[in-house]
């Protein structure tokens, strides 16, 4: 498997992992340069994925997995039609930053390009270019759907983003040759494991308070049931001798009396990694915090 370019996610995204890569590093197991398969169920922007892919070029297998089908379908347009797509962004930037200076017509071409994304009648490369555009120009990368699958989020404010990264997606699109890429509940994965496996788990955190539950990341709810059911299925991993770091919010920073993850993976390894709050919309309430990094921390 080919680690030469170094690739980077290709979207801004809230909670991106970027941040906490040095942090899960060191929470890696004894893998040295050992030929293992790498499984990530909630792959997102895919910061970690990318990392992985550029660090560890003996890769055995790659396999990446998501419950957004518009995320998913935009890694496969990436991986087979990197030019097409490529050719439709050079046109939404060019068209984008002409309107530089006309705030009101800026404004109209996001919320007409959202609209167009939310009927998905687009064929699928025009669609995931939408779906790139909107990342880079909307509020703080952030993805969100409402229960109807619509995506919400407002325009961000930023002058002049890039939109059409032609060097970085043609190394994505080369780095994606090797990935198996799945769409659906995390719990498949597991028929991809093999003896040697390594799974990073991203899932959508647990919110600290209601008000920072940003609405949906897909139109079902990831809930406290869902947050056992990873749990269980982290159980199964570890019986199974498979490999695996989670990371999630730090619900005992913000209340000290909420020991949910303490609880739920108490026979685990719980670490907690300060990490940066970027999305409030008030610049006062961004700021340091916790997050937990939790592994089985079986040598593969």
């Amino acid at each position: 498997m080919t680690g030469s370019k170094n690739t980077k996610p290709f979207l801004k995204w809230a909670g991106g992992k970027t941040q906490l890569i040095v942090e899960i590093e060191k929470s890696l197991p004894n893998i040295g340069h050992s030929h293992f398969t790498y499984i990530e169920p909630f792959v997102g922007s895919g910061a970690v994925l990318f990392w992985m892919l550029n660090n560890f070029p003996n890769l055995k297998k790659v396999v990446i997995n998501d419950i957004n089908q518009d995320l998913i379908n935009t890694y496969k347009t990436i991986a087979s039609n990197p030019n097409e797509l490529i050719s439709i962004l050079e046109i939404l930037q060019s068209e984008y930053h002409d309107l530089d200076g006309n705030d009101e017509k800026k404004k109209q071409y996001y919320y007409d390009k959202r609209t167009l994304y939310n009927t998905r009648k687009e064929e699928r490369t025009s669609h995931s270019a939408l779906f790139i555009f909107l990342n880079r120009t909307c509020f703080n990368g952030l993805y969100r759907v409402n229960r109807k699958n619509e995506f919400n989020v407002p325009m961000g404010s930023y002058k002049k983003p890039t939109i059409c990264d032609t060097e970085n997606l043609l190394a994505v699109s080369e780095a994606l040759q090797k990935v198996e890429i799945l769409c659906g509940d995390f719990e498949q994965t597991l028929s991809y494991a093999d003896e040697k496996s390594l799974f990073y788990f991203d899932p959508p955190y647990k919110p600290l308070s209601e008000t920072s539950s940003f609405n949906s990341y897909a139109k079902d709810e990831f809930n406290d049931d869902e947050q056992i059911r990873l749990r269980d299925f982290c159980n199964r991993l570890d019986a199974l001798n498979h490999t695996w770091i989670l990371s999630n919010s730090d619900v005992k920073g913000k209340n000290a009396e909420d020991n949910f993850f303490d609880d739920l993976y108490a026979e685990f390894s719980i670490q907690r990694v300060n990490a940066k709050r970027s999305i409030n919309a008030n610049h006062k309430k961004r700021g340091k915090l916790t997050e937990l990094l939790i592994t089985n921390q079986v040598n593969i």
